[in-house]
């Protein structure tokens, strides 16, 4: 039987409590697990590459205790189909929390697909609990003096207040 090798790829700026959702749940489907973290030229970034890359590791190190599945967190800059093919992917994990993420992700899963058809796309459904979190609005939510506690990691929480010098 062929290792079944899942890509979860974001921005991860910050990871969110929705991120990790998905993260555990994508565990549950595959072997093996990258966490892909990727820079994206039309968002300005609050952590560099390497920080977001240690704080995903750091906050995702339970789910493999946890599962027995392999984790492993990795940077890339290329097409995410490229990265996928030179991981060894057979599937993409991709959470959506509303119609717009599913209009966007339907447009990419269909380029994906021409790129190469052997490699799948699955969709996970965002906890209702989690649906609103998203890492632009927590960061906007930190920028006014908000509590950002409730959607990510308390780890996070003082790493995202120490970035904005509060």
């Amino acid at each position: 039987m062929k290792n079944r090798i899942g890509l979860y790829p974001g921005t991860f700026d910050p990871i969110t409590l929705g991120h990790i959702d998905i993260i555990k749940r994508g565990a549950k489907l595959v072997d093996h697990l990258i966490l892909g973290i990727s820079t994206n030229p039309s968002k300005s970034a609050m952590f560099d590459l390497d920080e977001r890359v240690e704080m995903v590791r750091r906050e995702t190190a339970f789910i493999e205790k946890d599962t027995g599945v392999t984790i492993e967190v990795q940077s890339f800059s290329t097409l995410l189909m490229t990265y996928a093919e030179e991981v060894g992917a057979t599937a993409i994990i991709r959470g959506l929390r509303a119609v717009s993420d599913f209009e966007y992700e339907f447009q990419m899963t269909a380029m994906n697909y021409k790129l190469n058809p052997d490699i799948e796309t699955l969709f996970l459904m965002a906890d209702p609990a989690l649906q609103p979190i998203a890492s632009r609005l927590v960061k906007e939510i930190a920028r006014f003096d908000g509590d950002i506690s409730a959607f990510v990691p308390a780890q996070v929480t003082t790493e995202v207040l120490r970035k904005l010098g509060k």
